[in-house]
């Protein structure tokens, strides 16, 4: 029987203990959906618990036979119905609080009648529960990798949301028209550790599930380990983030938990973490103590866990691994004097399926005439603790490396030798991990300056020579570059700050030449732009509308003084002194990437941290979005970078990112350990 003009009122009576509150009832309608009340709840949630819940009589003579006017939520999170009731099967459901707020506001949206039978013949009585339950189904297919070939819309399933690192949705719902009326959809707070769980602000007792995994003893507590700094991944309406030692699952309809899983740590450096991976129903991500975690991205129970890197060599890792095909591809992260190595796995077992270094290892290997030896060499760093992006069409990986070691005592590594393939700009081929060009940034660092920011990749015409394939990138030295991503041939250099003086000049190809007498001394130099560099981790964004790169910016100057001169005892980051002295400010920069001009700068009010602004987000809808260092959330025009709309939330922690709910974009953003989603009512 479908649901057709049935008018009636449903409401659960126990255990869902609603109370008298006249609007906590939901009225069916003839298309066989429902209408709220006026206002709906606005500001409840109704817990669910185990167990059958009865249907008012009206409601449950749609469903069959009066033995069947039950639905039973069930342990695992789903619910047991009667056969006429969901005639295409059981849906997998997590328990706990849902809103029927965004229910009613959900529906007020649709206006439109349920399709005649529902999906493969649903009954009515099926859209009767899923609206007595409040929860949306859990979608039974994973990611296809293929799916990360499109430009990205409706979800955000990778680092960047697709593989170009230009992080441009085409969503258009909210554009510069209508931003103004941005407003708060939900907000989570997040909490870290093995006892935790619960589905956010007001939840009632009932906790989401946690999973303990880990190699450490447990009893290692880390404080401040649930900031977000890296992406959350949207697929199929849920919400996957990650902090060091943590992942939790959220329902992107209302934020609340779904499961959350806890590794055990043995140690190391939980400076952050940059986002996880999704391969089919498999979730992907790193830890702190060096080990790749598959999770089920169902239920957070862990499928396996491998050692990348050695602990005991104090790497640790920080990045957000890359699905490409069969490969989940991740590097190693380090301060101290080890190799940096980019690594391929197996996303069933797990098993590594290539290795590269990103410095020379062995006798004969490229690059090794530009080190002191092959023991410097080996001890070199260049850890590529960012993500890339890859170009489909050359079949190539393309992503940064880190800084040489020592960072700033060069004697070890040859003085005035590039040291390659540090700081650089590195192309693998994706499935030998074989490398087909490179282009190095800053030949011979002594500043720490990384450059393992994430690339963008662009189409366009460069100069009026027509179509070009290009990779781009501002480099934490204050020096942008464009390239041909075919060849890694050099196209523009320029500098993108106004203060950068560590450089005399620029070589024939292109890359900025150190002056030695802005590195490190005893007596001090003066050198801008101070250790977090002119740009750092938070990725950049670029808009095709505008074809400006957009790159969060700092201006600062330090002395560098020279306290350790014997090689041995200034390895890693020792060997100096770093006393900040100033800042010119924050800015978000706009540069064009056919000259390398900056065509505008926003200055943000205050200074802010040596590390600029946050990420940045470029919509189709004509607009910039990030945090500025103030603790505000802002809209700009990409144009001209003219305010449109902000909010106060804290500081902005991590890039923004932008997907569709139910027929309605939303922008997500974090501040510490809390999650904000915006979007327009």
């Amino acid at each position: 029987m479908i649901m057709g003009a049935l008018f009636s009122r449903i409401r659960t009576f126990l255990p869902l203990a609603l109370g008298p509150h006249p609007q906590r009832e939901l009225t069916l309608t003839p298309r066989g959906g429902f209408a709220c009340p006026p206002r709906g709840v606005a500001a409840g949630a109704l817990p669910l618990a185990l167990g059958p819940h009865r249907l008012h009589p009206n409601a449950a003579a749609a469903l069959g036979a009066p033995a069947k006017r039950e639905l039973t939520l069930t342990p695992r999170g789903g619910f047991a119905c009667p056969p006429r009731a969901v005639a295409a099967g059981a849906f997998a459901l997590a328990p706990g609080p849902f809103s029927l707020r965004s229910l009613c506001e959900r529906r007020r949206r649709e206006q439109a009648p349920m399709p005649r039978g529902g999906p493969r013949g649903m009954a009515a009585g099926a859209a009767l529960l899923l609206i007595a339950s409040g929860f949306t189904a859990a979608a039974s297919d994973g990611l296809d990798p293929a799916a990360l070939l499109k430009p990205l819309a409706d979800s955000w399933p990778s680092y960047s949301g697709d593989y170009t690192g230009r992080r441009y949705s085409a969503l258009t719902q909210i554009n510069q028209s209508n931003v103004k009326n941005l407003t708060l959809v939900w907000a989570a707070r997040l909490t870290g550790g093995p006892g935790a769980g619960g589905f956010g602000p007001g939840s009632p007792a009932a906790a989401a599930r946690t999973v303990i995994g880990g190699e450490g003893s447990g009893d290692i507590a880390v404080a401040g380990a649930t900031t977000v700094k890296g992406a959350v991944l949207m697929v199929n309406g849920m919400l996957y983030v990650t902090a060091p030692d943590n992942v939790w699952a959220l329902d992107a309809h209302d934020g609340h938990e779904l499961w959350h899983y806890f590794w055990k740590t043995k140690g190391g450096t939980h400076i952050g973490n940059r986002g996880a991976a999704i391969w089919g129903t498999y979730l992907y991500f790193v830890t702190p103590d060096d080990y790749f975690v598959s999770l089920d991205t169902k239920t957070g129970h862990e499928r396996w866990h491998k050692e990348a890197a050695p602990f005991s060599q104090q790497y640790f890792m920080t990045s957000a691994p890359m699905t490409i095909g069969n490969h989940i591809i991740v590097g190693t992260g380090n301060d101290l004097d080890s190799p940096g190595y980019l690594m391929s796995f197996d996303p069933e077992t797990g098993e590594q399926q290539w290795r590269f270094y990103t410095v020379p290892m062995n006798a004969g290997d490229p690059g090794l005439e530009t080190w002191k030896s092959l023991d410097a060499a080996r001890h070199g760093g260049g850890h590529p603790w960012l993500p890339g992006v890859y170009d489909p069409e050359t079949h190539l990986y393309i992503f940064g490396t880190g800084n040489p070691t020592p960072a700033y005592t060069s004697k070890p590594r040859g003085e005035g030798m590039d040291n390659l393939f540090t700081c650089a700009i590195v192309a693998l081929n994706v499935d030998t991990g074989k490398m087909e060009w490179y282009y190095q940034t800053s030949p011979h660092d002594t500043h720490d300056w990384d450059s393992a920011q994430t690339p963008v990749l662009v189409d366009g015409d460069f100069r009026g020579s027509g179509p070009r394939k290009m990779v781009l990138t501002a480099s934490r030295n204050g020096y942008y570059f464009t390239l041909d991503r075919r060849t890694g041939e050099h196209l523009v250099t320029s500098k993108f700050s106004e203060t950068v003086n560590w450089a005399k000049g620029l070589n024939a190809k292109g890359q900025p030449v150190r002056e030695p007498a802005k590195d490190h001394h005893i007596a001090g130099a003066l050198v801008s732009a101070a250790n977090g560099g002119a740009t750092n981790w938070p990725p950049p964004a670029y808009s095709p509308d505008t074809q400006l790169l957009y790159v969060p910016t700092s201006e600062t100057y330090a002395m560098y003084y020279l306290s350790e001169t014997d090689p041995r005892g200034a390895m890693g980051l020792g060997g100096k002194d770093e006393i900040g002295v100033g800042t010119m400010g924050s800015y978000i920069s706009a540069i064009d990437y056919k000259t390398g001009n900056t065509v505008w700068r926003h200055r943000f009010r205050t200074v802010g941290t040596t590390r600029g602004a946050p990420g940045l987000l470029t919509t189709a809808g004509k607009l910039l979005f990030g945090g500025d260092v103030s603790g505000n959330f802002v809209a700009f025009d990409p144009a001209n970078g003219n305010v449109l709309w902000h909010t106060q939330i804290g500081q902005v922690t991590n890039a923004p990112e932008t997907y569709m709910v139910d027929g309605r974009q939303h922008v997500l953003i974090a501040a510490g350990d809390m999650l904000y989603t915006f979007a327009l009512y």
